[in-house]
């Protein structure tokens, strides 16, 4: 059965009650679910992890070869400035999907650029909590699940 890896970052621990204009009131537990039916519905397997310092994030990016068919990952804020992170999508050897929850582009523009978007396999955004289930479902369909 193929895995699958899903990771959110800073502050993602933090939805259902943080800027809920924004990112509405879906918590990360209830993403986390959602992804897990998905999961089921595809016949594959998935572990959602959260972590709000950037180094946990890397140091688990180093130990995805060989465990998972693929990332999902929600970097948040990382995503516009880390360098670190966009060098540990290149050692993970399999594809990674970028995610943002809200219409980046629609907000702030230093938003707008994402250091770790062209190491990626694609960018999905603005569709809320269910931009991580289409993140889920484009990593399956090319694992070829």
């Amino acid at each position: 059965m193929k895995k699958f890896l899903v990771i959110s970052g800073p502050n993602l621990n933090l939805l259902g009650t943080r800027k809920t204009s924004i990112y509405k009131e879906s918590s990360l537990e209830d993403i986390h679910i959602k992804l897990q039916k998905k999961a089921a519905e595809l016949g594959v397997g998935i572990d959602c992890e959260q972590y709000n310092s950037e180094g946990d994030i890397i140091d688990r990016m180093q130990q995805v070869p060989n465990q998972y068919a693929g990332v999902v990952l929600n970097a948040g804020a990382l995503a516009h400035y880390s360098y670190a992170i966009r060098s540990a999508i290149g050692t993970m050897l399999v594809p990674c999907v970028e995610v943002f929850m809200s219409n980046v582009f629609a907000r702030e523009e230093f938003r707008h650029k994402s250091v770790i978007a062209d190491v990626c396999v694609g960018t999905i955004a603005g569709f809320g909590a269910n931009s991580y289930v289409l993140a889920l479902e484009a990593l399956a369909n090319l694992a070829g699940v």
